[in-house]
């Protein structure tokens, strides 16, 4: 069974660019765009990996990697926070909140392949 990335991102382009690289790659993966709903949905139906964004509707990726990090259930879930915002400060806080990963937008295809499999061990 293929292992399932979680994308939480609400940029169609970006989205869409994930999906298609990681699908024809051998994974599975489901998307959500919504920072409000997006524990309910990692709760529902939990992923092998997360690629979360920092800025969100509803919610902020650093609010929701905090929350990931303190459920018992997905805590151990490994994260690769994405962003546009390539400061330091958001660097650092989202190794403070547990990142396992940090990547900036704009991203190179093979990065993203390459990160996600050593992040699920594939």
């Amino acid at each position: 069974m293929a292992k399932r990335v979680l994308v939480i991102e609400d940029e169609p382009n970006i989205i869409e660019a994930i999906s298609f690289i990681l699908s024809r790659d051998g994974w599975t993966v489901h998307t959500h765009a919504d920072g409000e709903t997006a524990m309910a949905k990692m709760r529902g139906h939990p992923p092998d990996m997360v690629i979360l964004d920092v800025m969100l509707p509803g919610r902020s990726g650093f609010d929701i990697l905090r929350d990931l990090r303190a459920d018992p259930a997905l805590g151990a879930t490994p994260v690769m926070m994405l962003t546009a915002k390539g400061q330091a400060r958001d660097r650092e806080l989202a190794e403070q909140l547990g990142a396992t990963r940090f990547m900036t937008k704009p991203f190179s295809n093979a990065e993203v392949i390459e990160t996600v499999r050593s992040l699920v061990g594939a």
